[in-house]
């Protein structure tokens, strides 16, 4: 392989793929390897069997689990904001021609150790357990006003300044008690800590992330989220018929031996792999853009960040009248549940995933739950304990746990190198701090910003199949 690339990619999760659809549609000349035999890496969406072999298990039983092939399990489960970046990068790519997506069913939080779906519009307000008689009220009002900001319009902003009050000094002038504002900043702005509250300079930017919310909410009224139909996978596999569509080349089952650089100047001038002989050969390129895996050789580059648990739970869901997760809608499936820090005291959210046959994710008398959260212990499942009570006991009928290092790049070190290195995903559920990171290292990559024009309101029509 004598002829040099543009980029050359390494790993197939969600983050890579997506860049490499984007490069390759920006013309840039692209090869995207992978040592794993399937698409997704650890955003893949696996059946039972796979599943099992992953994790060095003997295969499943069908008879008490349902047929391994039903199955379609995220090993990194997130929901899409409806209105978020990466519906329009979705449709800025046409990537939507190759999926198929659904609005899910709820958006849950916990309070009390029970599951209430998430108030973020004045009727919703107006109803919800979650908020006092007083409460509901000034809740409606702080939404309505948080809904006519303009952060271009200062008049827009009533008596509160914008650029240098907190939140806690904007949520202090609505009267919004502490209960209220644990909700709205966890599962409304999808902060997973508390230090949004105290930054002034955070202040515009939660706003507009809760007019997101509201805005993707008022798209589908069941939730702000929609999810591709047959699990996550999908999503780096459209982004990889993307690229072939434009010229990109895809090696699967193909190991990395070493990233080459230059000795003079730093920057790297390609990857080492094994050819068809088995002979080593090296791939030249201009750039490389990699998952945190690729580069654990060379530690001076890559630090780790903790650790995430993820806990798979399949459920029996045939006795339609009661769902196995009390609290959530008896006429939906599916939802992220959010469980905040300040009703665990933890450092960090514990988030829920839960898909059903109505996304095509397993059986129809099952449902698949995630448990994910960053852990600190050397007993996570200890840690997720109140993520598990949630679950009626009874109707659990297996159970995965996996353990995953948190990585990421040591900035300093890959300056002026051409390489460039995502962050492992982390444990939310949504995927909105994927979406920033993505378009944040596109322009890194190539000097040019993402083109973010698109209409996401015409995800869900038949535009999307055209």
């Amino acid at each position: 392989m004598d002829e040099e690339y543009d980029v050359v990619i390494l790993g197939t999760g969600l983050k890579e793929c997506i860049l490499s659809g984007l490069l390759s549609v920006a013309k840039k000349k692209v090869l995207h390897m992978d040592r794993n035999d399937y698409y997704g890496a650890d955003s893949a969406s696996l059946n039972l069997k796979q599943l099992h072999k992953k994790l060095n298990l003997k295969e499943p039983d069908e008879k008490i689990l349902g047929k391994s092939k039903e199955y379609n399990i995220d090993l990194c489960p997130k929901f899409i904001m409806a209105n978020g970046n990466l519906v329009k990068v979705l449709l800025h790519t046409k990537v939507t021609r190759y999926l198929e997506f659904q609005c899910v069913d709820g958006s849950y939080i916990i309070k009390g150790g029970s599951v209430h779906e998430v108030p973020v519009n004045a009727k919703m307000a107006l109803s919800s357990s979650l908020l006092g008689f007083f409460q509901k009220r000034r809740y409606k009002n702080f939404l309505q006003w948080v809904m006519g900001v303009n952060p271009k319009d200062r008049s827009t902003w009533g008596k509160c300044d914008l650029t240098k009050q907190t939140m806690k000094q904007v949520f202090k002038h609505w009267v919004i008690e502490e209960e209220t504002i644990n909700f709205t900043g966890h599962a409304v702005g999808l902060r997973g800590e508390e230090s949004y509250l105290e930054d002034h300079t955070q202040t515009l930017p939660f706003i507009l992330s809760l007019q997101l919310y509201a805005n993707s909410l008022a798209r589908y009224e069941k939730s702000p989220y929609i999810y591709p139909m047959w699990g996550l996978g999908g999503l780096p596999e459209g982004f990889s018929r993307l690229a072939a569509v434009h010229g990109g080349v895809y090696m699967l089952r193909k190991p990395i031996k070493k990233i080459e650089y230059n000795a003079d100047s730093g920057k790297v001038i390609g990857v080492v792999a094994d050819d068809e002989n088995g002979k080593e050969q090296l791939i030249k390129c201009k750039q490389v853009v990699g998952d945190p895996s690729y580069f654990l050789k060379e530690k001076e580059k890559v630090k780790k960040g903790g650790q995430i648990f993820r806990w798979i739970f399949i459920l029996d869901n045939s006795n339609k009248s009661k769902l196995p997760i009390e609290g959530m809608k008896k006429d939906g499936t599916s939802g992220q549940i959010i469980i905040p820090t300040t009703q665990t005291k933890r450092k960090s959210d514990i988030y829920i995933s839960v898909v059903s046959k109505n996304l095509q994710t397993c059986p129809s008398d099952r449902l698949v739950a995630v448990i994910s959260s960053n852990v600190y212990t050397e007993n996570p499942k200890k840690e997720l304990k109140p993520a598990v009570e949630l679950f009626d006991q009874d109707r659990v009928l297996a159970n995965y746990g996996i353990l995953t290092d948190l990585y990421e790049p040591v900035q300093k070190n890959v300056e002026g190198t051409n390489v460039f290195i995502t962050k492992t995903m982390n444990a939310t559920t949504h995927f909105e701090d994927c979406s920033k990171e993505v378009i944040a290292l596109y322009k890194q990559i190539t000097g040019k910003a993402v083109d973010l024009s698109s209409d996401p309101t015409v995800v869900g029509t038949d535009d999307q199949y055209m």
